[in-house]
C-alpha cells in the first residue's frame, strides 16, 4: 500500500506537470508583445524546470530502501562542550530540514550532555523518499566557531557524527526473536521530574547474536521506550545487513569500501568568515546560517547527482 501510494503521488504529480506546461505553451502563443504576461511566462517556465528536475532527481532514488522513512543518529564528537552543542544544533538542522520538505521528524531518543547540548540524539523522520535523501548526511560534520562556553572567546572546532538508518517495520528480512533479545531498564538521566528520578522507564535492549545495543529513554512509559527502541534497534540491524551485503559487492568487484562512517562530509565555519563546505562536491554556501536552519537541500541534491554520475561510469 506504501509503495502504491507513492507510484499514485508520482503519476498525480506528471499529470499536474503536463497540464502546466500545455497552458504555459498556451499562453506563450497569446503573449504577443505583452511584456507583463512574457515575465510571467518565464517565472513559470522557470518553476516547471526546477519541478521537473525535483522528478528526475527522485526518479534516481530507485534502491531497495531508498521510498523508506529514515533514523538520523547523532554522535557528538571530539571538541567536548562545543561538540555537545554542535550536536544538538545538527539534531535542529535536520527537523528543520524535514520540515521544509513536509517530512514528519520527531527526536524520540537524547542523552542530555554534562552542561550543554545533548551526546547523542536519535531523529525520526517520515515522509517520501526520506531514507534515499538523507542517506546523503551520512558522516563527519565540522564546526568551527567561536566557543561560547570559552571565557576568553577563543575560536574552537567541534565534531559529529551522523548515521542514516533505513526504517521498515514490515522488513521480513530482518528476524527479531524475541529470545535474541535481552532487555534491561534502568533510570533515566537528565529532565522529567520526579517520575524519571523514581521509576525504572529507561531501556536498553541487546540483541545476542550480533551484540547490538540500542538504548532508549525519552519516553515517560517503559513500554513506550520498548518500542522506540525497538524501532531503533531493527534499523540498526538493517544497516548492518546492508553494509554486509555492499562489503560483499565490492569483494566480488575487487574494489574497496572504505568502513564506519567517520569520514568528514562537511564543514560549518562561523569564525572568521561564514561558509558551509561540502567535501564530497566541493558545493559551497556562504549563508552558513540558513544551512543551520535546515536549507541543505543543494548539498544533497549535488551529492545524489553526483553518485548517478558514478554509478553511469562503472
Amino acid at each position: 500500500m506504501r509503495m502504491l501510494g507513492d507510484l499514485k503521488s508520482r503519476v498525480t504529480e506528471w499529470q499536474r506537470l503536463t497540464r502546466s506546461v500545455e497552458d504555459t505553451f498556451g499562453l506563450a502563443e497569446l503573449a504577443g508583445d505583452d511584456a507583463d504576461l512574457a515575465a510571467e511566462i518565464g517565472g513559470e517556465t522557470a518553476r516547471l524546470v526546477a519541478a521537473v528536475d525535483q522528478i528526475e532527481l527522485d526518479s534516481t532514488l530507485s534502491g531497495p530502501y531508498d521510498s523508506s522513512d529514515a533514523m538520523l543518529v547523532i554522535h557528538s564528537g571530539e571538541g567536548g562542550i562545543d561538540a555537545q552543542d554542535w550536536a544538538q544544533m545538527l539534531a535542529r538542522m535536520y527537523v528543520r530540514w524535514a520540515e521544509r520538505r513536509g517530512f514528519k521528524a520527531e527526536i524520540i531518543d537524547t542523552t542530555e550532555g554534562e552542561e550543554a547540548g545533548v551526546k547523542n540524539a536519535t531523529i525520526e523522520i517520515k515522509g517520501p523518499r526520506a531514507y534515499g535523501y538523507a542517506k546523503a548526511e551520512r558522516g563527519g560534520h565540522r564546526l568551527v566557531r567561536m566557543s561560547p562556553f570559552d571565557a576568553a572567546h577563543r575560536r574552537h572546532t567541534a565534531f559529529a557524527l551522523v548515521e542514516v538508518l533505513p526504517e521498515m517495520e514490515g522488513d521480513t528480512s530482518i528476524d527479531l526473536r524475541d529470545e535474541d533479545i535481552r532487555m534491561d531498564t534502568f533510570r533515566a538521566s537528565g529532565a522529567g521530574g520526579q517520575h524519571v528520578n523514581k521509576t525504572s522507564s529507561a531501556v536498553r535492549l541487546t540483541h545476542l547474536p550480533t551484540g547490538v545495543v540500542v538504548t532508549c529513554q525519552n519516553e515517560r512509559s517503559q513500554i513506550q521506550n520498548r518500542e522506540s527502541a525497538m524501532k531503533i534497534l531493527r534499523a540498526r540491524l538493517l544497516e548492518r545487513k546492508m553494509q554486509e551485503e555492499d562489503a560483499e559487492r565490492s569483494r566480488l568487484k575487487g574494489s574497496h569500501i572504505a568502513a564506519g562512517f567517520g569520514n568528514r562530509i562537511r564543514s560549518y565555519v562561523l569564525h572568521p568568515y561564514t561558509q558551509a563546505t561540502d567535501h564530497r562536491t566541493d558545493v559551497s554556501i556562504g549563508d552558513v546560517h540558513a544551512v543551520l536552519d535546515g536549507a541543505i537541500d543543494p548539498f544533497i541534491d549535488a551529492w545524489l547527482h553526483q553518485q548517478v554520475g558514478q554509478e553511469a561510469e562503472a
